[in-house]
């Protein structure tokens, strides 16, 4: 039969222990076998609807049948050819449902995408920051954090003004301490500073002596 048409859906297999290949195929839209040798096509042939099997392809028994009599050669073994026809049919089923999943390049239709009018074209618009309920700006942020940097600053002097007088302060009243000849004293009443000088240096008030 002609060769005229034939789209392969298999590889080119080989019978063992012979110089002749099987591939399966389709012409017309029908499943079609082909027998080569070398760089020739010995022949091909195309199945009859009866001749498919339920599962859609060529009987396999009837492929081996075509086999056998067109390379007509004494004490080719049958369970060779059918180990390759096997081969051949699962190839077959393999390729022909890829082609049902790919769309023709042919048939695929470009989309133009619909031109909509400027006018209505929703663009967002630009808004300033809006401060949401509970939240600070940055102004009082930073206000705050120099409210707290004075209070520390306060804290620290007066922590340094303690340690320098060496006066702690406690509200537990202490007990008075018997009063005798009273000398004259040398400590500023202002700062607390044991100085034995008419005027304090540190606060400029008058002493007592």
């Amino acid at each position: 039969m002609a060769e005229k048409g034939f789209e392969p859906l298999t590889s080119q297999l080989g019978i063992p222990g012979t110089s002749y290949r099987i591939q399966l195929g389709l012409i017309n839209e029908k499943w079609a076998s082909r027998l080569l040798k070398g760089q020739n096509v010995i022949d091909s042939y195309i199945y009859k609807d009866e001749d498919i099997a339920e599962g859609g392809f060529p009987n396999q028994n009837l492929i081996v049948g075509w086999v056998l009599r067109t390379v007509a050669i004494p004490n080719i073994n049958p369970h060779q050819v059918m180990k390759t026809t096997q081969a051949l049919v699962k190839q077959a089923i393999e390729k022909k449902e890829q082609k049902k999943v790919m769309a023709p390049i042919q048939e695929i239709k470009k989309v133009e995408l619909e031109k909509v009018p400027e006018s209505e074209i929703k663009r967002p618009q630009s808004v300033g920051w809006v401060k949401q309920e509970g939240m600070k700006s940055v102004q009082e942020l930073e206000e705050e954090k120099r409210q707290a940097f004075k209070e520390r600053m306060v804290y620290k002097k007066q922590e340094e003004e303690i340690r320098r007088s060496g006066t702690i302060t406690t509200s537990r009243e202490l007990p008075s301490i018997p009063k005798g000849e009273e000398a004259p004293s040398t400590f500023c009443p202002h700062c607390g500073k044991d100085l034995d000088w008419k005027y304090c240096p540190f606060c400029g008030g008058k002493l007592p002596h």
